[in-house]
Parts: structure tokens; C-alpha cells; sequence
């Protein structure tokens, strides 16, 4: 069984893409994590649907938990100075009017073109929408954190997604245990593999063929 990438490590990959200056919004799960590992020099405000903005990482210790500082995604946040609160009606205006500039959402399947579904496993008859359609329609750039495959083996990254979608071509980035993938017009592009892995191995475990790109590389962290 080849190694893949941990979720600490996922989330570590993922916050590279985190320019300076940048408003970023982080769904639950693996994409929650990220706010830990913002690279040295750089300023990321985060931002939460329920209206909260530039707060900072995941505490290290329960003891570090505070009930009241708790974003969205239902994972507790450190304060920062100049952190502030909001009615999330004004939170939402931030996001509908095209003020975030990253999103960082987990996916249950991804589609070739973009298309992303995240909110209902229809098997199971649940779901929970949140936030999740006002910021995939709504981000300068989408960004899915997620593993690769189900815990079943079950691909996830599919021609076309079965499952009811949250949005249509919105995910530009597409970061996993095992590569890192660009959606492009012309199809996905596949940028970065894990250590160990090959382009060869990661398309079996992907549905739609994959553009290998000229400066493929390891996953650099």
C-alpha cells in the first residue's frame, strides 16, 4: 500500500496557495486546518460565514478552546488582534459580493470540469448545505482539500459528478493525499504527486484523463 499524505499535511499544501493580503474562508475538515500553516511572511484574514473575521488557527489543546470563538465550519479558532464580529446577513453580503478572495471547501466528488458536490450523500438521505453554494458560486478562486479516494476505494475526482452538485465549474484547485490538480479548460492538469507516486498511479485512481504537466514535480512543502 503506497504512503499518502496525512490531512496535517493536505492542509499544509494547501495554505502555499495563500497569497499575501488575502481574505480566505476555510470549510470544515481538512480545509479548517490550513489556517495553522500560513507561510512565514504572509498575511491571510480569515473569514466565517457566521460573521467573524480575521481570527486564527485551530488551538492547540482543548484547554485552549473557547465555546464562543467558533467558526461555521463548527471548529474552534484562536483570536487575533483586530479580529471583529458581524451580523452573518453582512458576512454573506461579503461573500455574494465577490469580496473573498479564497475558498477552501472539502468535496465528496469533483468533476473534470470543475463541478463540485459537497453537501448531501443521497445513499444516506443527509446533508447540510451551510455556507457551501453562496461560496463556490461566490470566491475569486475555489480550492478542494480533500482524500482522493473514498474510505471504500471509491474514486471521487469523476467525468461527471452523481451526486447533486453545490456548484457548476467553480473549483480551480484540487489538492489531495496523493496530487495536486488544476482544472483548466482544457481539462485537469496534473501538477504535483506525493512522494512516491507516479502520474500513472494517480490516473488509476482518477476517472477523467489527466494532462501531465511539463514541470510536473513532488509535492513540495
Amino acid at each position: 500500500m503506497k504512503e499518502r499524505l496525512d490531512r496535517q499535511t493536505i492542509a499544509l499544501r494547501v495554505a502555499k496557495e495563500f497569497e499575501d493580503g488575502a481574505v480566505v474562508n476555510l470549510g470544515g475538515g481538512i480545509p479548517a486546518l490550513a489556517a495553522n500553516y500560513v507561510p512565514e511572511g504572509r498575511t491571510v484574514v480569515f473569514h466565517a460565514e457566521n460573521g467573524v473575521l480575521g481570527f486564527g488557527g485551530v488551538p492547540a489543546s482543548k484547554e485552549d478552546e473557547k465555546p464562543y470563538y467558533l467558526g461555521a465550519n463548527g471548529i474552534p479558532f484562536s483570536p487575533l488582534p483586530g479580529m471583529s464580529f458581524f451580523h452573518h446577513a453582512d458576512s454573506f453580503a461579503m461573500i455574494r459580493g465577490g469580496h473573498i478572495d479564497v475558498t477552501v471547501l472539502g468535496a465528496l466528488q469533483v468533476s473534470e470540469k470543475g463541478d463540485l458536490a459537497n453537501w448531501t450523500f443521497p445513499e444516506r438521505g443527509i446533508g447540510n448545505i451551510g455556507g457551501a453554494m453562496d461560496l463556490a458560486a461566490g470566491c475569486n478562486k475555489v480550492i478542494v482539500a480533500m482524500e482522493h479516494t473514498t474510505p471504500k476505494g471509491q474514486l471521487k475526482i469523476l467525468k461527471q459528478c452523481s451526486y447533486p452538485l453545490t456548484a457548476s465549474r467553480c473549483v480551480k484547485l484540487i489538492v489531495t493525499d496523493i496530487a495536486v490538480i488544476q482544472v483548466a479548460a482544457e481539462g485537469l492538469v496534473l501538477m504535483e504527486t506525493a512522494p512516491g507516486w507516479t502520474a500513472d498511479e494517480v490516473q488509476a485512481l482518477t476517472e477523467p484523463g489527466l494532462q501531465i504537466s511539463p514541470d510536473l514535480k513532488e509535492i513540495e512543502l
